[in-house]
């Protein structure tokens, strides 16, 4: 039945009027039961030759194979006529006897066989005996059924009732329903589905006569309502199993001898039916009739002799399964060492092992676990390549080879394998109780390789694999990236990682060539780690790295940070006693990343990742930039800050912000250092280490530095007046120094705002001591001669000059807080902090720790002497509104290990630069 477009049955429509009509059919004849004669046979009349109509300019529109349904049409037509005969003659739904109605609907009887019988001619081959027997039995049982019917029907008043429709109706739906048993068994698989539709509709058909039969004796608006419903239901179903039949020419799937089941679960419920039915009325004190008994014997006999087929048949199906298993495992290890069929989600649901000595597995060592857990880390993205049904196979590939694979043994030892072929498990049975076809998973057959080829594959290893890391090299990368833009023509998006390592030549000048190497394997353990089994790592040379990932550009930026994250934890190992032992190198990593473009060469690819990466080292180093965002953020983010960068100065865009220093001897806030923000009404907050260099570059520096000290001094006079003992202290850029004008700026400041000179503290970088040319000296006295207080910032992050520390007039240093961030750890770290410290104290200078995060680290520089501490343990830098609260709200317990002493939690909304 070929089904041309725009004739799909329309079955909600249907259903829903069917249903509409039977709950209104319903509530009228509970209702108004006066209104019974003539409104159910015309409700249904209507229904029916409805149903009718519809279906049969739904045949009209089908091929000559829909003549099974065309006959359903004629059967609706019948009913709708007999039904508007008894609505004419206004007998009701349930007539007391026959009439002319009953002429008509009783020639449905045999249209309705002949549906059946010609469903069944679809059938290739005979009736299986099975079936048969199937329907006989459950015929015996409606026959019984329909004995106890019988005298339920009797009139009380001893009267006589017609038997057309005390006997004959119910009888005809009996048969209906054994044919409709014979039918489901009869026709082919696709057919099936609509076949047990229509076998309810017998169902709903006999439940209709049943009722029928009863209100022959005891007519009642109920078992109208009952009647009329079930008769409804009748319509429904058959519609419903018109819309799931795919006609006889459905192509049919041969899976081996699949035996329907339904028929012999519904045959063996009916009996079980009547026999509970025969205990109960026994138990009531019904004595049971002759017949019945003889009957029922018949049944039981029939039962019993359908047990034993049934017993026959899973015998000769069990030797059936075990003789074809058999031949089939035969045929596999001829064909392959290892066959494993994997299901969707990677598990092994069959496997056949050639020689299990020699393989070192059992079937049952695989069956039900993951094929990737019993994979060497190493080998995940072979096996991807194995099972990945979309990649070129060999031959057609740049990548030539087959995957090799290592899997884990049951002594743990790990056994090489070759993928040789790969293929859709699809037409494989699912191995469930549904018997349903497996619709997704794979069939994997691998050859062992451990005592063959082993010089070839070892060749073959060495050309696409790196000596010192174990990673694909630049050949098998570039293989792999050509196959994959050739995925990206057919819609399957893949991306390109591109990482350098920060700070590896500085570990091959101090720490040798052996912590090199250490550091790339280590570089590598960590990127294996952090992929997934589909990504490639590769190694390009030198300290160099690539990432190729099948997927869209977000999937790989989120890899590459998370990659960026976990190389800020890695250390090389320098030779103990050696000349590097004991140093502690800063090593991360920057990736660029692109996305693949069909329309580029691998070539463009990698140069277009390579100009991300670049665009990463420019930034800052230890991070991520994407390819679009290095050609438009880098250049359009930079020049968009730098022609901003005037009128915000000019509209007073930037803020100042103050965080706090406490004395530990003091015990209270001794200072605040003064921190500026710049907010961008479209970009948003600025962070310092962008836009200062910035206005350096751009010679803007000096106003900006000017706008800083106006406004700090401003709010630290301020602070003074509320009577708060503080310094304030300012970061001073180097350009201003070297402008020869920071003496008079500072000066004019104070004049304005008023604050003395020793309440102001200038933060200076150590780049000033290496640049201390005479003038700039000449300067810094001057400064100091006003009476401010000059600070060197960030102690021990750049290349200090301890003579010039002590020749310049600086009294306070502040220590970097890289310093501080592991010296509960690091021994050799909080060695180099108390030397720092003590270093401070010869000289006369007071020591800042910057960075104090927690207790820890409180504890450990009190110890050491530190005086003057600063971090977020004490307070986030806050605006000058929130000053007075902060100093006011100071707790000296913190000082002291209170146990209450925690970390602002404030603290995370600020960037650790200030």
């Amino acid at each position: 039945m070929t089904v041309p477009p725009g004739a799909q049955w329309s079955r909600r429509p249907v259903l829903l009027a069917l249903a509409g009509s039977a709950l209104a059919l319903v509530v009228q004849q509970l209702a108004v039961p006066g209104w019974n004669g003539w409104s159910g046979p015309a409700v249904l009349a209507v229904a029916t030759l409805g149903v009718a109509a519809v279906v049969g300019r739904h045949c009209a529109r089908l091929d000559a194979s829909a003549a099974s349904w065309r006959a359903f049409a004629v059967i609706a037509v019948l009913l709708g006529l007999g039904h508007l005969v008894r609505a004419v003659t206004v007998v009701g739904v349930n007539p007391v006897t026959a009439g002319p109605s009953d002429l008509i609907l009783a020639a449905t009887g045999p249209v309705a066989v002949l549906l059946c019988v010609r469903l069944m001619g679809s059938t290739v081959g005979r009736i299986r005996v099975q079936v048969a027997l199937d329907a006989v039995v459950a015929l015996v049982a409606l026959g019984v059924l329909l004995q106890m019917l019988v005298p339920l029907t009797a009139d009380p008043a001893g009267g006589p009732v017609d038997p057309l429709l005390t006997v004959f109706y119910p009888a005809v739906a009996a048969v209906l329903c054994a044919l409709g048993l014979v039918t489901v068994g009869a026709v082919s698989a696709p057919r099936r589905t609509a076949a047990a539709w229509l076998l309810l509709g017998f169902a709903s058909l006999a439940a209709t006569m049943g009722a029928g039969a009863l209100a022959v004796a005891h007519p009642s608006p109920l078992l109208d309502a009952v009647a009329t419903t079930a008769y409804l239901g009748m319509l429904a179903t058959a519609t419903l199993a018109l819309a799931a039949d795919p006609g006889p020419r459905a192509p049919v799937d041969d899976h081996g001898a699949a035996v329907p089941l339904s028929g012999v679960v519904v045959s063996y419920c009916l009996s079980f039916v009547v026999l509970l039915l025969l205990l109960g009325c026994l138990a009531a004190g019904r004595p049971l009739v002759a017949l019945e008994a003889a009957t029922v014997a018949v049944l039981m006999v029939l039962t019993f002799v359908r047990t034993l087929v049934w017993a026959a048949d899973g015998a000769r199906l069990t030797r059936h399964v075990l003789r074809t298993e058999a031949y089939f495992r035969t045929l596999v290890h001829d064909t392959a060492d290892v066959t494993i069929v994997l299901d969707g989600q990677g598990q092994v649901t069959w496997t056949a092992v050639a020689a299990p000595e020699m393989s070192a597995w059992l079937p049952r060592d695989l069956e039900g676990r993951a094929l990737r857990d019993l994979v060497h880390p190493d080998d995940r993205h072979e096996l991807h390549r194995a099972v990945d049904r979309g990649a070129e196979r060999p031959g057609t590939s740049a990548d030539r080879r087959n995957p090799v694979i290592r899997l884990r043994g049951r002594n743990g030892s790990w056994r090489a394998f070759e993928s040789v072929r790969t293929a859709s498990s699809a037409g494989l049975p699912a191995g469930d109780a549904t018997g349903a076809v497996r619709g997704d998973g794979l069939v994997l057959h691998l050859r062992d390789v451990a005592g063959q080829r082993s010089a070839e594959l070892e060749l073959e290893r060495l050309a696409y694999t790196d000596y010192l890391t174990g990673l694909p090299n630049r050949a098998r990368l570039m293989a792999a990236l050509t196959d994959a833009r050739a995925r990206a023509v057919q819609g399957e998006p893949a991306s390109f990682l591109l990482l350098d390592l920060d700070g590896f030549k500085l570990v091959n000048d101090v720490a040798g060539h052996e912590a090199g190497d250490d550091l790339l394997v280590q570089v590598a353990a960590r990127m294996r780690a952090a992929v997934r089994d589909g990504d490639l790592v590769a190694r390009l040379g030198g300290d160099e790295f690539a990432v190729l990932v099948p997927g869209g550009l977000e999937e790989a930026v989120a890899l590459a940070e998370r990659i960026v994250a976990d190389l800020r934890t890695v250390r090389p190992a320098a030779e103990a006693g050696g000349r590097a032992a004991g140093v502690v190198f800063d090593v991360s990593g920057s990736i660029g990343v692109t996305e693949l473009d069909p329309a580029d060469e691998v070539s463009d690819t990698i140069r277009q990742a390579d100009v991300a990466l670049r665009a990463a080292k420019s930034e800052g180093k230890c991070c991520v930039r994407t390819a679009a965002r290095a050609i438009d953020s880098a250049m359009g983010r930079r020049a968009r800050l730098a022609r901003d960068l005037p009128s915000a100065l000019e509209l007073e865009q930037f803020r100042m912000v103050y965080q706090p220093v406490v004395g530990a001897e003091e015990r209270r806030i001794l200072g605040i250092e003064s921190l500026v923000r710049w907010d961008h009404p479209q970009l948003g907050t600025v962070p310092p280490d962008e836009f200062i260099s910035l206005a350096e570059e751009e010679g803007l520096i000096v106003p900006l530095q000017r706008w800083v000290l106006r406004r700090a001094t401003r709010d630290a006079a301020a602070v003074l007046a509320a009577g708060w003992d503080v310094m304030t202290s300012v970061n001073v850029s180097v350009r201003h120094l070297q402008a020869g004008c920071l003496a008079p700026d500072v000066a004019s400041a104070l004049a304005e705002a008023g604050l003395p000179p020793h309440k102001l503290i200038l933060e200076i970088t150590e780049s000033v001591m290496l640049d201390a040319e005479d003038r700039l000296q000449s300067d810094l006295a001057t400064l100091e001669a006003m009476g401010c207080v000059l600070s060197v910032d960030d102690f021990g992050r750049g290349y200090s000059s301890l003579a010039y520390l002590a020749r310049l007039p600086v009294t306070i240093l502040k220590l970097d807080r890289e310093f501080l961030a592991d010296i509960e750890s690091d021994e050799r770290g909080a060695t180099l902090v108390a030397g720092v410290i003590d270093l401070g104290r010869r000289l006369g200078m007071d020591v800042v720790a910057e960075g104090v995060e927690n207790l820890g680290q409180l504890r450990m520089l009190r110890d050491m002497g530190c005086r003057y501490l600063q971090g977020w343990l004490f307070g986030r830098p806050v605006d000058a509104t929130e000053l007075s609260g902060v100093l006011a709200g100071f707790d000296p317990g913190m000082l002291d290990d209170a146990p209450g002493a925690e970390l602002d939690t404030g603290v995370h909304t600020v960037g650790r630069a200030g």
